[in-house]
């Protein structure tokens, strides 16, 4: 119970004594400063990924679209596996050409939604 007692006292005369309290103020001043370079840090690293990884994608994007003209240049010659016009519909630049039997199913299936 002394021990208590003791330890009760020393931590009531550390906390009315000015150095103390400095000191303690001081480290977690200096824990914080650390903490928010840390966080700085890991900002700059984000901001300079960032920035690689929309180059990154403009010249993905850029690649993608030259692949694409090519591949409509290409459709375009007599020899084509794949015609323009089913580009067009793939890539959704054009309505997907039907046939008589698709317009037919659709009419049906619509009239069937329609029945109450």
């Amino acid at each position: 119970m002394e021990f208590a007692n003791r330890l009760v006292a020393a931590a009531t005369k550390a906390a009315n004594n000015n150095t103390v309290i400095n000191v303690c103020l001081v480290g977690s001043f200096l824990v914080l400063a650390a903490r928010s370079a840390s966080q700085q840090n890991n900002i700059e690293a984000l901001k300079a990924e960032k920035d690689s990884l929309v180059k990154s994608n403009k010249a993905m994007k850029k690649t993608m679209w030259d692949w694409k003209q090519q591949l409509f240049s290409e459709a375009e010659t007599d020899s084509a596996l794949v015609t323009v016009a089913r580009l067009r519909a793939i890539y959704g630049e054009a309505p997907p050409p039907q046939t008589g039997d698709a317009v037919k199913e659709e009419a049906k299936s619509s009239a069937s939604k329609l029945v109450i």
